[in-house]
């Protein structure tokens, strides 16, 4: 599909979208450097109490679940592209997602939370389903959104409900990054978050059900390329209303049933699957109000005007999620600027709104010379070595 297309337009936009409520949480997280300043006057820290809440509420595992599933979406653009030429393009994804791993550990270098190196990995899972029927892949990718290996805990939970659970894994990690982020040696906040960081980012993928979820979200992206649905026309419009309406009316019940769980169910064996199971199924649908919403808002003229503003950003997607950690961590760690110290979630988040202007600027700066962004170039230059 050509630049100019209409649903590369929206798509762009939703990706940039993604990106810069990524870039906020992020922020009010300082880069997963959890830590609240002292001192700070009570109506502020209950400002700040607001701004985490709403923030995490809108965005909060919802933001990658878009990410993912624009990730599924550009895997089957072009792959179609390459079947019009007649050549299948599932060994030069697997080469792709190679170059993607190269891409994650060096944005893991300054920020351990990194999605691309784990992105690059479950990508794989979309070679083998390439070539199935859509019946196929929705039947697998509901399989995975069902959380198997969750209900199979579920169901050892019911059967012995008074195992003692043990502390999920990534804590130990998470724990040992007082020993570098707060310090001042670069290279000491680097390796920490290459070795130990990783470890503890790689656990808790595993623990709190992104891989299967990640993984049913790459299909469902693909699926939703395969129908033309971020295609505008009366089929995809009619589409997206009734996704916008039952995602909400799944959402209420799920997001309850995520928070209260813990008050009616006493054995942590039955209570901590379902609670991954409760919030898997929140998340995706309250994604869906999102993808839905934006989608149909993009038709309207007026809203179109401001929706389109995060098209450039979203164009230049992995430069700008490599760069926003980049910045980020010089910003608030240890061995940067170290505003963790000073910043509750209300100065944070002002940071993260001007980084983000940067951000717009930079790339309506660059797209006006380039097709792609700095590190789009690249890794699209790599991707066809040799083609």
């Amino acid at each position: 599909m050509s630049v100019s297309s209409p649903r590369l337009h929206v798509v762009d936009a939703l990706r940039g979208f993604a990106i810069i409520s990524i870039m906020l949480l992020h922020n009010i997280e300082h880069f997963d450097w959890y830590y609240l300043p002292p001192n700070l006057p009570d109506w502020m820290i209950h400002v700040d109490k607001g701004i985490w809440d709403t923030l995490f509420f809108l965005f909060g595992g919802k933001s990658y679940a878009i990410f993912a599933l624009l990730f599924g979406l550009t895997f089957f653009i072009q792959s179609n592209n390459q079947k019009k030429k007649g050549k299948d393009f599932r060994v030069r994804f697997a080469w792709r997602l190679v170059l993607l791993c190269v891409f994650g550990i060096f944005n893991s270098c300054f920020f351990q939370g990194d999605i691309l190196f784990i992105y690059a990995i479950i990508g794989f899972t979309l070679i083998p389903v390439a070539k199935w029927s859509n019946k196929a892949v929705l039947v697998t990718a509901i399989i995975f959104m069902l959380q198997p290996y969750e209900l199979f805990n579920f169901y050892k939970g019911l059967l012995h409900p008074n195992t003692v659970m043990p502390d999920p894994v990534s804590w130990q990690y998470f724990g040992k990054m007082s020993e570098y982020i707060p310090g001042s040696s670069f290279f000491a906040t680097v390796w920490g978050n290459l070795t130990n960081g990783k470890q503890g980012v790689l656990n808790w993928t595993w623990e709190n059900g992104r891989v299967f979820q990640t993984a049913s979200l790459f299909m469902l992206g693909m699926l939703a390329g395969r129908k033309n649905l971020f295609i505008s026309s009366n089929e995809s419009i009619s589409f997206w209303k009734k996704t916008l309406m039952i995602a909400i009316l799944v959402f209420v019940p799920m997001f309850i049933l995520k928070n209260s769980t813990g008050n009616w169910i006493e054995s942590e064996a039955v209570r901590r699957p379902l609670i991954t199971i409760f919030s898997t199924w929140s998340n995706l649908a309250f994604m869906l109000i999102l993808v839905s919403g934006f989608t149909l808002l993009f038709e309207k003229t007026f809203v179109h005007r401001i929706l389109i503003q995060f098209s450039p950003i979203g164009r230049m997607s992995l430069s700008n999620y490599i760069m926003q950690s980049m910045m980020g961590s010089f910003i608030y760690y240890g061995f940067g600027l170290s505003m963790y110290l000073y910043t509750g979630a209300t100065y944070s988040i002002i940071i993260g709104i001007g980084l983000a202007s940067i951000q717009w600027l930079f790339c309506k700066w660059w797209l006006k010379n380039h097709k792609q962004g700095p590190l789009e170039l690249i890794w699209h230059k790599a991707t066809w070595i040799r083609s």
